[in-house]
């Protein structure tokens, strides 16, 4: 069969047509001409290679191979239905709708956590696969549809992707509760004199911008460990002396204890965004899940 000569118009009329077992009727609930009707039950039959429906004491009698094609062809109808009606009525408490979002660890925390414990009362029927964020794969991914969104800083390169920013993140000092050096007047010279976790993406790095911030005062600080995660350090710093910076969202999301520093002479930040692709930014279940996302994360 060439599924070429196919399309939605002729299967919707071959259903109609099974269930009316009339062209009269089958026109009128179609909307369309007597003639019309049995023109495209022509085109049927020629596809299919049979006669689909032959004349019979009432009306007109399924052959065989119709009567093959009801149930997968009701089905197939069926599904394009729900799909065509959930991209215009999405009901988030009824819903089903898996997502697949890239982002760090830090995002996990501080905006996917959040998101999914929402997800839980507001749309329970509403699923998220969270993948590790490769920028080199970005938008391969979002074009391919592996992923379905992207929560990270924007790369301005990128002009062919949907951006819309969430919040600039800043940086915050933490370290055990009594801890001896921490207090609210620390000076970037108390700053430097701490022993420090920093975190390095790319793995192994001991330096971040903050360095170059202290080496123009004249300052160096000493890095005694390189994490590969934001994740691990708030359980770290309450069992020791050593300090972190950390993303603030990272730590209004933790269960540890921490006592916490705000650094005013440290103005280091970085942007969080949503980053999509064309392909689904129509679709409304993912415009909803979008939506839900930049309300939860609104300055």
């Amino acid at each position: 069969m060439d599924t070429r000569k196919l399309d939605l118009n002729l299967l919707l009329t071959l259903e109609t047509l099974l269930a009316e077992q009339n062209v009269t009727k089958a026109a009128m609930r179609l909307h369309l001409s007597q003639p019309a009707v049995s023109a495209q039950l022509n085109r049927l039959r020629q596809i299919f290679k049979d006669p689909l429906l032959i004349p019979g004491r009432r009306g007109m009698t399924p052959t065989a191979k119709a009567l093959e094609l009801i149930a997968p062809l009701r089905e197939a109808l069926e599904k394009i239905r729900y799909t065509m009606q959930s991209l215009e009525d999405f009901n988030p408490e009824s819903a089903s709708l898996t997502a697949t979002l890239a982002c760090t660890d830090y995002v996990q925390a501080a905006v996917v956590m959040p998101l999914v414990l929402t997800l839980q009362n507001m749309a329970p029927g509403v699923r998220i696969a969270v993948r590790n964020y490769d920028p080199n794969q970005l938008e391969q991914q979002l074009m391919e549809g592996t992923v379905d969104a992207v929560i990270a800083t924007p790369d301005k390169v990128q002009t062919n992707l949907r951006v819309h920013h969430l919040f600039y993140e800043t940086y915050v000092l933490i370290g055990r509760l009594g801890h001896p050096d921490l207090n609210d007047t620390m000076t970037m010279n108390d700053f430097a004199k701490q022993q420090h976790i920093i975190v390095s993406t790319s793995g192994g790095g001991f330096t971040t911008p903050v360095d170059t911030v202290l080496a123009a005062s004249g300052f160096q600080r000493k890095v005694v460990m390189s994490a590969a995660s934001f994740l691990t350090i708030p359980g770290i710093v309450s069992r020791s002396d050593l300090v972190a910076l950390v993303p603030r969202r990272l730590i209004q999301e933790s269960f540890t204890p921490l006592r916490v520093v705000e650094l005013p002479w440290l103005k280091e930040d970085f942007e969080v965004s949503l980053i999509w692709h064309e392909r689904s930014h129509g679709h409304i279940g993912y415009r909803w899940l979008r939506d839900l996302i930049i309300r939860l994360n609104a300055a």
